[in-house]
């Protein structure tokens, strides 16, 4: 059993800055080192906003490179995102998610917390 919980989402000020963080709660969690967040603005596909793999490299969509941040604490399971210089196009659901390859599909998700950017 995989469990995400993410947290830390909020109302903010354009280009102010949030930390998300998603609890990985699991026996296994050699098998989940490939991680990423997600998001889904209101109308909109979800869409993939950043990706860190087993050895620490990362990836991140084009609408986010240079503001926004993936890591992990190993220690804690934790995955953070943390998201500088944000706008009004960043307001969705940011939602973190797990898959035993990383080039294989995300399998367990979390339900996701709110970002809301205010102009």
């Amino acid at each position: 059993q995989v469990q995400l919980v993410e947290s830390g989402g909020g109302s903010v000020q354009a280009g102010g800055s949030l930390r998300l963080a998603c609890t990985v709660s699991t026996m296994y969690s050699i098998m989940y080192q490939c991680m990423g967040w997600f998001r889904q603005a209101p109308g909109k596909e979800r869409e993939g906003v950043a990706h860190l793999n087993s050895n620490g490299g990362t990836t991140y969509a084009d609408s986010v490179k240079g503001r926004f941040s993936i890591s992990r604490d190993n220690a804690k399971m934790i995955l953070y995102l943390q998201m500088n210089g944000l706008n009004a196009d960043d307001t969705a659901i940011y939602y973190c998610a797990a898959r035993r390859s990383c080039t294989g599909d995300y399998i367990h998700w979390g339900q996701g917390t709110q970002v809301t950017v205010s102009d």
